[in-house]
């Protein structure tokens, strides 16, 4: 991606948050005609695994991502974008808008590259950790917590033979914080006022990433 030095992000610990608050990664393959192939995956980061850390996720085993195309290689390189907040900026928010006028709209975001190759579990005690691993994240927030065990025993073997676990050990992470970097501090200040200043959440979260120069601890 185009990525000037002012808007990379290389710290681990920044890209690893980003990662932990909007799981949801868009995993990229290629079909066997070499087209691109998304597929929307919500993945969990082992941070400890590898350099980089390694993604944990689960596809349908309908899904053909898994299933490697002739003559691929046995582990083939992936592409996982995660999106972090994102919004518009608008030049009604700059300080030196009211001094020269030379100012235009524009959009600030974050968001994360990882690549590595795509390894497949296809075995049921593989699925059946990674999804109570999933699940005892992702309910940790509910009043009561559900459980892999709460449903039939036999129903969870149906749903577990449905899926197949991938893995991707990570090889490479880099992110774009596009976070008014470019700006002054009074401009910056300016627009993370005028997000703040309305009702959408999506923008709040937006200030909170730009007060702190990036992604809040996770």
């Amino acid at each position: 991606m185009y990525l000037p030095a002012h808007f990379e992000e290389t710290r681990p610990s920044e890209l690893h948050a980003l990662l932990r608050r909007h799981p949801l990664g868009l995993l990229i393959t290629q079909d066997a005609q070499g087209a691109p192939v998304a597929n929307a995956i919500p993945f969990m980061l082992e941070a400890g695994r590898g350099p980089f850390g390694t993604l944990v996720g689960h596809v349908a085993r309908a899904n053909p991502v898994w299933q490697l195309p002739a003559g691929a290689p046995p582990t083939p390189q992936v592409l996982v974008v995660f999106q972090g907040p994102n919004g518009y900026v608008s030049p009604n928010g700059y300080p030196s808008k009211a001094e020269h006028g030379k100012v235009v709209p524009t959009w600030n975001y974050a968001v994360v590259q990882a690549r590595g190759p795509l390894q497949v579990l296809d075995d049921e005690a593989a699925a059946h950790a990674l999804v109570s691993r999933l699940t005892d994240r992702h309910e940790a927030t509910q009043r009561r917590p559900w459980g892999v065990g709460d449903a039939p025993a036999d129903y969870i073997a149906g749903m577990l033979r449905a899926i197949v676990c991938i893995e991707i050990p990570l090889t490479a992470l880099v992110g774009k914080y596009k976070l008014s970097q470019n700006r002054s501090a009074a401009d910056r200040a300016g627009v993370v006022a005028a997000l703040q200043a309305g009702d959408d959440s999506g923008n709040h979260d937006l200030a909170r990433w730009m007060r702190a120069d990036g992604a809040p601890g996770a």
